[in-house]
């Protein structure tokens, strides 16, 4: 994964760009696998269809070679062209994927991504299936796209969050990474993060500093090399967040001018981070702040699919 250091007390950088590398090919042909047994078999429903197969196809007995290209039918930012071949592989052999544009290169509306050759029948049932991955990935990466060109060029990284389609977060994360954006924490293994629910549990609020020292303690002798960092919700509970010497401080739903004193506050003891009501507007006047970094779960949850296009070739 590409880095990008922070300011963290251990040394581990504070955002990374998930490559392509960093997927594991198994775990992406289980999803495929899952979404070819929908499409054929009815899997997740309570009573399977009494003939699975594409019945289209079958009544059309198809034979022989079939061409098709991949064709943007929007401007996009591509992303997900590398499943295409793992796509076709889960419908047999004989399948020929020859990529024109690689994840992450923006495009123009008509631009071709690929071409696909193949047995006719593999190409018609596997059509929708990599549709559904790459329409979805490329809407991620697109929106991302729009969100770092609303932020421009300046030190702030824009960051994902965990909130990913379940199943599908090492993809959207990847996608992000695609768009532009950087990725926060993959799950609750690589990061110690308290937020006003895990402090409310404990005890250890904010008001609370030395409860709140003694959980930071404790976590990072459980899980040394783990960046901490704390949520708050007000400006009154830096000073007390600043006593646990976390890595990185989440300033949760923060107004601008507010976002402006809690940076000033914090100076450089912490990472600073803003969530909490991102919007494309407001990406302008959050860079001129100097945050460390923005969290926006809108890269993915308010993401719409792109126009793609599986054009037969005569």
């Amino acid at each position: 994964m590409a880095e990008k250091k922070g300011k963290p007390s251990t040394g581990k950088s504070c955002a990374q760009r998930i490559g392509w590398k960093d997927l594991d090919e198994v775990y992406l042909r289980q999803l495929i696998l899952l979404a070819k047994e929908e499409d054929l078999e009815g899997a997740g429903l309570a009573a399977l269809p009494a003939f699975p197969g594409d019945a289209t196809t079958q009544a059309l007995a198809s034979a022989g070679i079939g061409r098709a290209a991949l064709v943007a039918r929007v401007p996009m930012i591509p992303c997900g062209l590398r499943l295409m071949p793992l796509v076709l592989g889960e419908y047999g052999g004989g399948c020929q994927w020859d990529p024109m544009i690689e994840d992450g290169q923006k495009v123009s509306a008509g631009t071709c991504l690929g071409r696909i050759s193949g047995p006719v029948s593999t190409l018609l049932q596997a059509e929708r299936v990599a549709l559904n991955f790459l329409q979805h990935l490329s809407g991620v990466a697109t929106q991302t796209s729009r969100y770092v060109e609303a932020l421009g060029w300046c030190r702030t990284k824009l960051l994902d969050t965990r909130k990913t389609t379940p199943g599908f977060r090492v993809l959207e994360k990847y996608a992000v990474a695609c768009g532009g954006g950087w990725n926060h924490r993959i799950g609750l293994f690589d990061r110690i993060m308290f937020k006003d629910n895990h402090l409310a549990v404990t005890g250890a609020g904010v008001k609370e500093s030395q409860r709140l020292v003694q959980a930071v303690e404790n976590a990072r002798q459980r899980t040394p090399g783990l960046l901490v960092e704390i949520e708050v919700d007000s400006l009154a509970q830096i000073p007390s967040v600043l006593e646990a010497n976390p890595d990185v401080i989440l300033l949760d739903n923060f107004s601008n001018d507010d976002l402006v004193e809690g940076q000033a506050l914090i100076g450089t003891r912490a990472c600073t981070e803003a969530s909490g009501g991102i919007t494309l507007e407001r990406l302008s006047t959050l860079a001129a702040i100097g945050l460390d970094f923005i969290s926006c779960g809108a890269l993915v949850h308010q993401s719409n699919w792109v126009d793609l296009g599986f054009d037969w070739q005569d």
